[in-house]
């Protein structure tokens, strides 16, 4: 009977053992998740991406720029899943380079050790900022960002912040307000670079991950137009021009566009476009088609008040046919205009009276909004913002689309390179 009462004893002391050493061992033979530093680092950037490493071929130009040629090709031949790189709050500043490394690996000038990655700046200074930055204690990732860092680690992908947003797009940032934090996942499609990803108004947003929006098959691409957005509500316009009491009293004052009008005209369908012009005093001519809500009256009455203010600033009208309303100067270069196409949609414009005009009823399938432009055609005009990057000022043509849902917002899009 006495091993028999000493058994309880042995089943405890074997199950206290197991529970000890199977995750001890489980450390030992499972390694770390993959570059968990970056979950430190996310907080810091305005602008982090990652990229495969690929050892057979020579290192990339930013591995050469902050390593050296030898120390680049030396610790590029070790690379085996993936690096990054990242801009902190100043752009202008420099990209840092943020590769895995063992313990053993000597620390390059300029560089620092975050948990099991080696950052590297690019100079002194940047390296002691990030320094200080990183001794701030931070709460865990959540939301969008713990989802981001997450897909990070494991793929292609790119993670932004209203920083960087606003150094891309300069005097148009306005009207990118809820997409101030964002995270996409990139792939490839023959010379297309494709994504699937989301974005936020706010950067301490928790909202859950929105489903995934499709991503759009290339449109053909056509010379007579540079830019267009289509959307479902022309809120997605007016949220950035309302963001400021100044152009919200610019809008009331001289224009006529009180707060009346622009609670109708947020939920109104509308197309935007931007058009080259091959000759005359304006390189490109932008126009506005809404369908508008309520009675006509309402907006003739407006177009009344418009009229009365545009010949206040000098501007005199014409009308030469076929319902177009047109706005020039003194010596006679138009300005813009207006011209009804149905009861319930008018199209305005400033320039040259379009050519041609869009369509309301086309599609965005199950987006809500959807841009597409020519970014070389653009920056051959002088039109796009120089902060883009250069793989997105060359490339041929761009697709972006967003559909909103509760607090965030789900995008998809594709770049043809050629």
């Amino acid at each position: 009977m006495e091993p028999l009462k000493r058994l309880p004893l042995r089943i405890t002391a074997l199950t206290t053992a197991v529970a000890v050493l199977v995750p001890a061992l489980l450390v030992l033979l499972v390694p770390r998740r993959l570059a968990s530093g970056l979950d430190r680092l996310l907080p810091e950037a305005a602008l982090l991406q990652s990229f495969p490493a690929r050892p057979g071929s020579a290192p990339p130009p930013l591995w050469q720029q902050r390593l050296g040629p030898q120390q680049a090709a030396e610790l590029w031949r070790r690379q085996r899943r993936l690096w990054w790189q990242f801009w902190g709050p100043h752009g202008d500043a420099g990209a840092y380079l943020v590769f895995a490394a063992p313990p053993s690996t000597p620390l390059p000038a300029d560089a620092l050790r975050v948990d099991d990655l080696l950052v590297v700046a690019p100079s002194p200074l940047a390296r002691q900022l990030l320094q200080q930055q990183l001794r701030l204690r931070r709460r865990p990732s959540r939301g969008l960002n713990q989802r981001c860092s997450e897909a990070l680690m494991q793929r292609e992908a790119v993670h932004w912040t209203g920083t960087a947003l606003a150094q891309m797009l300069g005097p148009l940032s306005p009207l990118a307000l809820s997409l101030q934090q964002g995270c996409l996942l990139l792939s490839s499609e023959g010379s297309a670079l494709l994504w699937q990803g989301e974005a936020e108004a706010s950067r301490d947003s928790l909202q859950p991950a929105p489903a995934r929006l499709a991503i759009p098959a290339a449109l053909p691409r056509s010379g007579a137009t540079l830019l267009e957005l289509r959307g479902r509500r022309l809120e997605l316009l007016l949220r950035g021009l309302l963001s400021t009491a100044l152009l919200r009293n610019a809008l009331a004052e001289r224009y006529g566009l009180g707060p009346e009008q622009l609670r109708r005209l947020q939920g109104a369908p509308f197309v935007l476009q931007l058009q080259p012009q091959a000759a005359g005093t304006w390189r490109a001519g932008l126009s506005l088609l809404v369908r508008l809500p309520g009675e006509r009256q309402l907006w003739e009455r407006w177009l009344a008040d418009l009229s009365r203010a545009l010949e206040q600033q000098g501007l005199a009208p014409s009308q030469p046919g076929g319902g177009v309303t047109l706005w020039g100067r003194e010596d006679g270069t138009s300005v813009g205009g207006w011209r009804w196409l149905k009861p319930d949609q008018l199209l305005l414009f400033l320039g040259p009276s379009p050519g041609s005009t869009a369509n309301l009823d086309g599609s965005a399938g199950s987006a809500d909004w959807q841009l597409s432009l020519s970014p070389a055609a653009l920056q051959a005009a002088q039109l796009l913002p120089p902060g883009l990057p250069l793989v997105v000022q060359r490339s041929q043509a761009l697709l972006l689309q967003g559909r909103a849902a509760a607090g965030s917002t789900a995008l998809s899009g594709r770049l043809e390179l050629r």
